[in-house]
């Protein structure tokens, strides 16, 4: 028996997950969870081929949205989805991570380049719950956790990407605590739109006295509209055309003098934009899950369609095997990413460190692994379709092509195998590894000898010098991602008898692949010692 994916999100975070210790019920979980799908399902996704064939515009310095998307945006913030786990005392309903999790599933699976917006909105609020201060918390959040304002992340200049140290925005002090902005930033998600009156933006700079590289950057907020209803001196100035998320507007802002103000502390910039960057990840995890679900919604719904030969084509033995590698490897996919936030949770409920840090560790792992699968499972998808699945009419093209950016934003997919052998295995010298394989070996004894050869992997990373150990970092987290995913079926199938067909097709003919990079591993570090 197939389930839904709405049905999969609420047995994660009922039967596997620990919801009921922030004092919701299994049917409380199951009706927000419910209600989110029914509002993907009937408001965001019946405009997303019209909005991404119509993409977003810029002319004589405006951004225009997909002719839809103001009308959808006030439905999603009267619904009041955007607060659904923001502090209280800003308007929200501080319901646990997880569940915004399982919103962002449906919302990006609906229509990716509408639900950016939002996600980094939730980022941004995250940030300054954390970092701003009580006057900046009282006067921008409650705007934010409404949805009246969106929030935007202000980082990659021309000449600086995933190297930081290298940005060359300055703030300059203007006195009674507040700064000019001057300096140009890429790859603005959200950065201007139509959908709301106003926007805050998170902008990493340097003051005056800032010591070169990364130590020297500090955080600054300001907004486009300034308290007195005046424009600030920001703009956007211009908009990419890319591969995918064409409704997505992907902005150059200029900073022109700006005003803006310091949030946390000078030259600590990016400790605060951490806080942001790891929310981004989580969701961007969840936004290969979310890829991987709708091409398999549409790939499913062909083949049993699909007559070839007098059958249709779900009957054939290889169409089927796509389907279920699809399957299974997205189930493992949200799995995966509700064990992530589910330890967030945990954090932030209990201040447990050992919480903290399995959410440290799960992170890149989650971000890599599940965006490579949800590239794999639209490419998958296009090839069930066949010719058809090129079309763009069919939708399948689409998700590819909103799919692999994915893997490259909020840090590439090789930054985050580097993140997790040099820092995460790093800090702990891989103990926390060590506890994770040993909670699967105890629930998953089927996949005991893949675990062995995992946790000897894990020494060998341990062990290795540095750059030794980068070379075969991709290796190590892919292998990470399927062991995980194994491991998460495993208990899912205890569970419930239904998951028992998807769990042994995931470890029959796709575990196999943590074998492989395990041997990679094996061979490159074993001649390294030599």
């Amino acid at each position: 028996m197939r389930t839904t994916a709405a049905e999969d999100v609420i047995f994660g975070l009922t039967r596997m997950g620990d919801t009921e210790a922030s004092g919701l019920s299994a049917d409380d979980v199951a009706q927000v969870v419910n209600e989110a799908a029914r509002f993907c399902r009937d408001q965001i996704l019946p405009g997303a081929q019209a909005a991404d064939r119509e993409g977003a515009r810029y002319a004589n310095g405006t951004v225009t949205t997909a002719r839809s998307y103001p009308g959808v945006y006030r439905q999603w913030m009267e619904g009041g989805w955007q607060g659904l786990s923001a502090p209280e005392e800003f308007g929200g309903q501080a319901l646990p991570g997880s569940l915004w999790v399982a919103m962002m599933e449906f919302a990006l699976a609906a229509d990716a380049s509408f639900a950016l917006g939002p996600l980094l909105t939730a980022g941004a609020i995250e940030c300054l719950d954390h970092y701003g201060s009580p006057e900046q918390k009282a006067r921008l959040l409650p705007h934010m956790v409404s949805g009246e304002w969106t929030g935007a992340m202000c980082l990659t200049e021309p000449q600086s990407g995933s190297d930081l140290g290298t940005l060359r925005t300055r703030a300059e002090p203007l006195g009674e605590g507040r700064y000019a902005l001057h300096g140009q930033k890429i790859y603005i998600t959200w950065g201007d739109h139509d959908c709301t009156g106003n926007i805050v933006y998170l902008v990493l700079a340097r003051l005056p006295d800032a010591p070169p590289g990364s130590r020297g950057i500090s955080l600054f907020v300001a907004t486009k509209m300034l308290a007195d209803g005046t424009r600030n001196a920001l703009r956007c100035g211009g908009i990419e055309h890319k591969m995918g998320i064409h409704a997505s507007p992907t902005c150059t802002m200029l900073f022109e003098g700006a005003e803006a103000e310091l949030v946390g502390t000078p030259h600590r910039g990016l400790n605060a934009m951490f806080a942001m960057m790891n929310n981004a990840r989580l969701a961007i995890a969840v936004q290969g899950v979310a890829h991987g679900a709708r091409a398999l919604e549409l790939a499913e719904a062909y083949a049993a369609e699909r007559e070839q030969g007098g059958r249709k084509i779900e009957a054939y033995p290889d169409v089927a095997r796509m389907l279920m590698e699809m399957r299974a490897s997205t189930l493992a996919a949200r799995l995966i990413a509700l064990e992530t936030a589910a330890a967030g949770d945990r954090f932030r409920r209990t201040g447990d460190a050992e919480a903290e840090l399995r959410l440290a560790l799960l992170t890149p792992i989650a971000k890599a692994w599940c965006t490579e699968r949800g590239v794999e499972n639209a490419s998958t998808g296009v090839q069930v379709h066949g010719g058809m699945g090129y079309c763009e009419d069919a939708g399948a093209a689409q998700v590819l092509r909103d799919a692999r950016i994915a893997p490259i934003y909020e840090g590439t997919n090789g930054i985050q195998a580097i993140d997790l052998v040099a820092r995460k295995l790093g800090r702990d010298q891989g103990a926390a590894m060590r506890a994770l394989i040993a909670e699967a070996r105890e629930a998953a004894p089927a996949i005991g000898t893949t675990l062995d050869g995992f946790e000897a992997a894990t020494a060998l990373i341990v062990a290795a010098e540095p750059e030794a150990a980068q070379s075969v970092s991709f290796a190590y987290l892919d292998a990470a991602g399927w062991v995980l995913g194994a491991w998460l079926l495993a208990r899912a199938a205890q569970l419930d008898a239904r998951y028992a067909e998807t769990e042994h097709f995931f470890r029959q003919r796709m575990l196999p692949r943590a074998v492989a990079r395990i041997a990679e591993i094996n061979a490159v570090l074993g001649r390294s010692g030599e």
